[in-house]
């Protein structure tokens, strides 16, 4: 189930936890990150990039074609894949893009979370959440030490996805909430 805990960055508590969509877009909204819902395509978790491109193509050409994105892709990351780690140490600090980061959870699970305004969003994001962090915006991704997730990533330019890190120690200090 989708979720948002929400933290005061100064002092460490905690301020929200929701599981209610619609107070997850709000929250989310307020600070500029787009949360939707979108009803998954009867495929199987496993299916093959162009499947999941496929099924979700009416409604992402309509996405695309509001926001001015101009390619999408899969992504997938499995518990048994050799680079796991890896990828998940990429994508573990603090860091920003110079463009909107785009997803889509087809399958699996995954944690944005942004340090906003003196507060850190925790969005846990499972299947048929769309989640777009926008262009600048700290943040970090943790799917956790097991990962598994298959999730469509909209672009408006590749070049513009790469990380820019800030050097804090925000996501040692505010580690995903993953239970």
């Amino acid at each position: 189930m989708s979720r948002l805990t929400v933290w005061d960055a100064a002092t460490d508590a905690q301020i929200q936890v929701t599981e209610d969509p619609a107070a997850i877009a709000a929250a989310l909204a307020a600070i500029g990150v787009r949360f939707e819902r979108w009803l998954l395509a009867d495929l199987p978790a496993d299916a093959p990039a162009e499947a999941v491109l496929e099924a979700y193509r009416p409604r992402l050409d309509a996405f695309m074609g509001e926001t001015g994105a101009g390619t999408a892709d899969v992504i997938k990351l499995t518990p048994d894949h050799p680079q796991k780690d890896a990828m998940r140490a990429k994508f573990l600090s603090e860091h920003i893009h110079t463009e909107d980061e785009v997803r889509f959870f087809h399958a699996g699970s995954g944690n944005f979370v942004l340090h906003v305004d003196g507060k850190v969003f925790d969005a846990h994001c499972t299947p048929g959440d769309l989640i777009s962090v926008p262009a600048n915006s700290k943040h970090w991704f943790d799917a956790g030490e097991n990962p598994h997730f298959a999730v469509l990533r909209v672009f408006t330019d590749t070049a513009g996805w790469t990380p820019h890190y800030t050097g804090t120690d925000m996501a040692a200090r505010f580690p995903a909430a993953t239970a």
